[in-house]
């Protein structure tokens, strides 16, 4: 028999990753990738970190019996909104980067001895080859701190023992594992060359991007600070 309260706490987790300062993240982390898997496995990795984080505040609460301040959590709010701004001009700022001409030289010998030099610019048009995805997971790490305190109550209220509401925020950060891999996937679509070879119009999409991230942050530390 289906098991009704586990597959809605996996759906939690997953429609949880579709959220919009989740969805501005993500969208910028996987601006940097030029192949599909690589963004998929940055979706995996945020999702692992963002289960890290709801565990051990889970841990911290359930186990421990440690009470945190609501103002903590809007401590920890602001400092999402934080990392948006930051991942938001990173971003801008990656771009300049490889737009500047770079000084290549090479030389080749020729059959009687004589060497000679070509020298000539050219961009860095394409993003490095960056195979961690360390960033990803640290920025997950950041977002469990997002809303976790709400996440909490919700738990403890429908739980009726300690080991019940840390399976169920197991099975919602595997949900949200889940869902961020999906969302990994379509938003890293416009940035592969393969499939969209208009420079001109990625340039534009990572330049929303972006600005969104970053907007999006000032809004979120304007709420919890300043409001």
């Amino acid at each position: 028999m289906i098991n009704i309260p586990i597959i809605l706490t996996l759906y939690a987790g997953f429609t949880h990753a579709f959220e919009a300062d989740h969805l501005l993240a993500v969208s910028n982390m996987v601006s940097n990738r030029n192949k599909l898997q690589k963004a998929i496995k940055d979706g995996m990795y945020w999702g692992l970190g963002h289960t890290s984080t709801i565990l051990v505040i889970g841990i911290i609460f359930l186990l421990l019996k440690f009470q945190i301040s609501q103002t903590y959590f809007k401590l920890f709010e602001a400092g999402v909104g934080l990392m948006l701004i930051a991942l938001g001009v990173y971003r801008i700022c990656r771009w300049y980067k490889m737009q500047q001409p770079v000084l290549h030289t090479h030389q080749h010998a020729h059959a009687d001895g004589y060497i000679h030099k070509h020298t000539h610019l050219h961009t860095v048009s394409k993003p490095t080859h960056n195979h961690s995805h360390l960033p990803a997971y640290l920025i997950g790490l950041v977002h469990g701190l997002a809303g976790s305190g709400a996440l909490m109550l919700i738990v403890m209220s429908k739980s009726e023992t300690t080991y019940t509401a840390l399976c169920y925020l197991l099975l919602f950060g595997l949900g949200s594992v889940a869902g961020m891999m999906i969302a990994a996937t379509a938003f890293s679509v416009p940035f592969i060359p393969k499939v969209l070879a208009n420079k001109n119009l990625q340039t534009l999409l990572i330049f929303v991007s972006a600005i969104l991230c970053a907007g999006y942050g000032f809004y979120i530390v304007k709420e919890n600070l300043l409001a």
